[in-house]
């Protein structure tokens, strides 16, 4: 079986480095061409792929990357699935504002992030850790059965180079996730293309 997975192209809020986690932020322009220019990278592995299983994330931003990634392989924008367990990571109260802003007011929190990124819980309501995160993903990664397109997110990613026993939990914490790249896992391997 062969993943490829894509993360969501750039919004507003990733070029001024606020966490988005779960909020629901569009696309920007530069986050569009990147997303076009991923659906070439993938015409050109798999060309319409019709071996593959689509599936998206249910948020704004991983769903039109899809469609931008569907459209440059010829396919109809709106044949994909939706799967909530790969959502992005739940920042809780600290959504929508940068780590620098989180560290003028609470300055004791960064320090327990930077102390166990993986394990570290933000304040708020459904708030989650990375720990957390993973099982969600696993659930999702045991469950595939066929060639499968995955659009997702960072914290999403990170968690798969742990459960395929790629990264440590603080090594994948701390990975840069680059959206305009994608992401091959075949043989048990996961490799940037």
């Amino acid at each position: 079986m062969i993943i490829y997975l894509a993360r969501h192209g750039q919004t507003d809020w990733n070029a001024e480095e606020r966490l988005q986690g779960q909020k629901d932020i569009p696309l920007n322009d530069k986050g569009k061409a990147q997303a076009s220019g991923n659906g070439r990278r993938l015409f050109s592995l798999i060309g319409r792929g019709d071996d593959f299983a689509f599936v998206s994330s249910p948020l704004t931003r991983t769903r039109q990357t899809m469609e931008c990634m569907l459209e440059a392989l010829g396919r109809p924008g709106d044949r994909y699935e939706i799967d909530d367990r790969l959502v992005e990571i739940s920042f809780g109260d600290w959504e929508g504002r940068t780590l620098a802003e989180v560290f003028r007011t609470e300055p004791e929190g960064i320090a327990e992030r930077d102390a166990d990124k993986w394990n570290f819980i933000p304040p708020g309501d459904n708030a989650e850790s990375y720990e957390i995160l993973s099982w969600r993903v696993g659930s999702w990664l045991r469950a595939l059965e066929r060639n499968t397109v995955c659009v997702c997110h960072g914290g999403v990613i990170r968690c798969l180079f742990v459960l395929t026993g790629q990264e440590s939990n603080h090594e994948a914490a701390h990975l840069d996730i680059p959206q305009d790249r994608l992401l091959r896992f075949e043989n048990g391997k996961l490799e940037w293309i």
